[in-house]
């Protein structure tokens, strides 16, 4: 008999695969206990017995000056509750004195645990209660509050806080000392203030007390309703009759199952949400950092991952591990040219964006007792970063999550697959597969969807699959924010005012980079149009000029820039899937057609509507490398193959009216002979190494890339695995990286 716990997609799996085996669940059977079901339950009992207070408290944290008694009382005149404010009703009630009072008679130190202790011996529900600025600094009476309430942080803009501290009284504000202005001292209790909150309020500049309190209410509203939230495949089929149930998953649930059962892809049920004009123009001056977690605490429901813990992800994610503390630097170039440099990361591609936060977030989702085999195919640069990126999670995690990347042995510059192969780990391998990325793509589709395998693996080895290629919406969402924050820097830089649209230039051969782009714009962005630029493998941009995706006739050509040698766009579902209104039928037939007779045509109105947005064109060998040459000639800056596929396409497609981002996918280190065959360099030696030692010396912007000169540095040669290209032969050698791994 086989025991599994409350998890229904294994229990129907199993009895898919194997249905003369009789499956029961085990409440005692933690196997595959899911995090979000627990979550989720946990929730649900809290929300169907009470109101949007009940005997729970709304408890207001952030710095002075934040406005929490005032918004305080506003909400709580809205619910007709009870307000407490921390400081007037039980501290100086407590001591008989003034608050400003009893700071300077103890000192900061002691005024803190006496505020603690005073803080622990109080009780209250159904309330709102605004805390003190240095409440969140005592654990101990913050787990007291935790408890019973959901700690609501009004994040205010720095510039707004000095200012309005300005006019009112400091002298009962903790922690000032001789030396230590107002607004480092602001900045050193943002610790404690991320430390607790579970759901933060976006406190922008000019919004009224009004606005924020409906912004709480609505936060805490979201907050409950863990089901607000949820994810439906592509080519999911909305039931006719509107009692019938639509089958949903959770954030959680669709970053670990990575494909959808019946081949589509993730996608939110609902509308992304989308800020407005203030909230953005308070993000110009933020960090990239700092908007990352304003942005996708807004996109991840704290359900799934609470904020707090989201935040010190995203923390460790964007930290040391960039060479650049800006993490996407925006270069001006010239005229109305810029350059998003998305290189900075450890493995030198945009692909690090994503793929040094994914790990992080797919570790928190996971059940606690489960093995996970992360399948992925790379057509150069994602394989390098995925396994970096899983290398970094803590030694807890590398026990149960591997990863397995899929990669054409001959479909690859030199330097990434020496760099693919250099990057294996403890939990993650590389294996060359003697055909092309289309393949690899297609062939780990089919073993996600072989639902006799994939139940094999769970049953006989406790193990699931998942994927962390841009089919993945957990790889797929973080690559949002440096779009958004390329146009933040420009305002900040001062070469647009907000409001301004701009053009987005972006070589793309998955379609998951420029469709990150349009999500950005759906958040507010004002993003005009969209620039595919294609190499000679230009399927996407025929497409886009005749809505016939045609793979007929046609086989990949090796090209310079071999991480958009691809055919087969996978995330053009999903803009598909948006454009006809959400018409999984639709999805289903025309990729099907793909699959099975090579091409589909969508319909003349469905054209003209991509055509409103996007514009597409391709790139040459030649006109590639003629773009480098004349990139440094100009301006001493040295492009990669696939940023000047994107040159070229902007020359040509930008009307001049508006500026146009060029994203810069790849460090141009990464692709250093077709850059000294571009610059006419003749000392041209056969070793990687060489070569990019020669590059470096040139003095050109970008910088050298420290961490790939690193790399090259490493000259043992690993080993690696190199199979046919058969599906059955890569499930073999799933199942014995797995056996090696977990048994």
């Amino acid at each position: 008999m086989l025991h599994f716990n409350r998890c229904p997609h294994l229990k129907q799996i199993a009895q898919k695969c194997f249905p003369s085996v009789h499956v029961r669940t085990d409440k005692h059977v933690q196997l595959f206990l899911s995090r979000t079901f627990a979550l989720a339950e946990f929730r649900k009992s809290w929300h169907s017995t009470h109101s949007l207070v009940g005997d729970k408290n709304i408890i207001l944290m952030g710095p002075p000056g934040a406005g929490k008694t005032t918004v305080g009382r506003i909400i709580g005149q809205k619910l007709g509750c009870c307000v407490i404010d921390v400081d007037d009703d039980i501290l100086e009630k407590t001591w008989n004195m003034s608050v400003s009072e009893k700071l300077q008679d103890v000192g900061n130190e002691q005024f803190l645990e006496e505020e603690g202790k005073a803080v622990l011996n109080f009780s209250a529900s159904g309330s709102v209660i605004s805390l003190t600025g240095s409440n969140p600094m005592h654990d101990a009476s913050m787990w007291h509050l935790k408890k019973n309430g959901i700690i609501v942080y009004l994040d205010v803009p720095l510039i707004d806080l000095v200012s309005r501290l300005k006019f009112m009284k400091v002298d009962r504000i903790v922690g000032q000392n001789a030396g230590t202005s107002m607004k480092d001292l602001l900045k050193f209790r943002r610790q404690y203030y991320k430390k607790w909150y579970d759901t933060r309020v976006f406190c922008e500049s000019g919004a009224s007390p009004e606005e924020v309190a409906d912004k709480v209410l609505n936060a805490v509203k979201r907050y409950q309703d863990v089901d607000s939230e949820t994810f439906i495949s592509t080519r999911h089929n909305w039931p006719k009759d509107c009692e019938q149930k639509v089958s949903t998953k959770f954030f959680s649930e669709a970053v670990i199952e990575g494909l959808a059962s019946d081949g589509g892809l993730f996608v939110p049920e609902k509308e992304f949400p989308k800020l407005n004009r203030r909230e953005w123009k308070s993000l110009v001056g933020a960090t990239y950092i700092e908007r990352a977690q304003i942005l996708l605490e807004k996109c991840i429901h704290p359900a799934d991952i609470p904020a707090a813990r989201l935040g010190e992800m995203i923390e460790t994610a964007y930290g040391e591990n960039f060479a650049c503390s800006k993490i996407a630097p925006v270069r001006h170039l010239s005229g109305n040219q810029f350059i998003l440099e998305l290189f900075h990361g450890p493995t030198g591609s945009f692909k690090d964006l994503s793929l040094q936060l994914l790990p992080h977030l797919f570790a928190h989702c996971i059940p606690p007792s489960c093995n996970y085999m992360i399948l992925v195919a790379t057509s150069g640069d994602t394989g390098s970063a995925v396994l970096n990126g899983f290398s970094r999670i803590n030694k807890n995690h590398k026990q149960r999550i591997a990863v397995a990347t899929f990669f054409p042995e001959n479909g690859v510059s030199d330097f990434q697959k020496a760099q693919i192969i250099g990057s294996q780990k403890e939990n993650g391998w590389a294996v060359g597969v003697k055909s092309d990325f289309d393949f690899c793509q297609t062939a780990i589709k089919r073993i996600f969807k072989d639902s006799d395998f994939t139940g094999f693996l769970i049953m006989e080895h406790g193990t699931i699959l998942s994927s962390a290629n841009s089919i993945n919406w957990g790889r797929l969402l973080p690559q949002v924010v440096y779009h958004a924050s390329a146009y933040l820097d420009l305002v900040s830089q001062g070469f647009i005012s907000f409001g301004s649209p701009v053009d987005v230039c972006i070589p793309t051969g998955n379609f998951g980079n420029i469709l990150a782009a349009v999500y950005a714009k759906m958040m507010g962005i004002p993003i005009r149009k969209f620039i595919c630029a294609s190499n000679q493998n230009h399927v996407l941009t025929d497409f886009i000029k005749t809505g016939h995706y045609d793979l007929r006739e046609r086989k990949i050509t090796p090209t310079f820039s071999p991480s958009i040698d691809i055919l087969k766009a996978s995330n053009l579902e999903r803009h598909l899937h948006m454009m006809a209104n959400k018409d999984g039928g639709l999805m289903t037939k025309l990729f099907n057609q793909l699959e099975e007779q090579q091409h589909f045509q969508i319909d003349k109105m469905l054209v003209e509507k991509l055509q409103q947005d996007f514009v597409a064109d391709w790139c040459s060998e030649r006109e590639c490398l003629a773009a480098i040459h004349s990139t440094y000639s100009t301006s001493g800056y040295i492009l990669d193959p696939h940023t000047a596929v994107a040159k070229v396409v902007a020359d040509r497609m930008q009307d001049k009216t508006c500026p146009v981002i060029v994203s810069s996918t790849a460090h141009y280190s990464k692709f250093a002979p077709a850059i000294m065959q571009a610059l006419k360099i003749k000392e041209i030696n056969h070793t990687s190494s060489s070569q990019l030692y020669l590059l470096s010396s040139y003095n050109a912007l970008p910088p050298p890339h420290e961490a790939l000169l690193e790399r090259m540095k490493q000259q043992e040669k690993m080993e690696y695995q190199v199979c046919a290209a058969d599906v059955d032969v890569l499930k073999n050698h799933v199942e014995k990286l797995i056996q090696n791994q977990f048994i």
